[in-house]
């Protein structure tokens, strides 16, 4: 998957994600049935192009604009907007796979790593999955039990396992993916603070997304 990577030491919060939500619609059902139909649109613009991931790509663009809001932007075609960065990511993205290794280039041996750089590299890891674990701890068990499940199965079989889940929970498959992408937001926020909070990692631009 060639993602992307958002601005650096940014993440979306619970407080940019109604802000975002806000931005579509001042009654929120309304503003949650208007994400969810473009969210789905723009999901169909990124398949159309061939990209591996069109959910992530249309996540990271939803990110960026809710970013821009946050940050003071005033936009006026909200729409067009949403677009107009998506279309931005997915050149980002084929420039990306533009300098990806060539066959030879694989085929050459690795360069050696220093013993210690791995064995930071290592730390890092351990200590971000901390974190995660930490801020699931921190959810409500109904929240920390529906973004596990969400998030579970592989990407073949999310579909259907959505499905099964949101009947389960007596909501609509757009209802859960909404329900999924605030408890999202508000996990990557902790996630975020947690990281950045580590000696560590202070000074690393990790991904703290869920």
């Amino acid at each position: 998957m060639n993602l992307p990577q958002q601005k650096k030491n940014w993440s979306l919060t619970s407080e940019a994600f109604e802000r975002l939500l806000a931005s579509f619609d001042a009654d929120r059902d309304l503003a949650g049935k208007k994400y969810l139909l473009l969210r789905r649109k723009l999901t169909e613009f990124f398949e159309a192009r061939g990209s591996d991931a069109p959910l992530d790509h249309a996540d990271e663009t939803f990110n960026r604009v809710a970013r821009r809001i946050t940050e003071g932007e005033q936009i006026k075609d909200l729409n067009s907007y949403f677009y107009g960065v998506a279309r931005l990511i997915w050149l980002e993205t084929l420039r990306s796979r533009d300098k990806e290794l060539t066959p030879l280039e694989l085929a050459m041996p690795p360069i050696a790593v220093n013993a210690g750089e791995v064995e930071a590299q290592k730390q890092v890891q351990e200590e971000r999955l901390h974190c995660l674990e930490h801020c699931l701890s921190k959810l409500s068990i109904q929240n920390r039990t529906l973004i596990i499940e969400y998030y579970r199965e592989e990407q073949g079989l999310k579909i259907e396992a959505r499905k099964r889940q949101a009947a389960r929970l007596e909501t609509t498959l757009n209802g859960l993916r909404l329900r999924a992408s605030r408890i999202r937001a508000e996990l990557s926020q902790c996630i975020h603070s947690c990281v950045q909070s580590l000696p560590e990692t202070r000074n690393q631009s990790p991904n703290t997304e869920y």
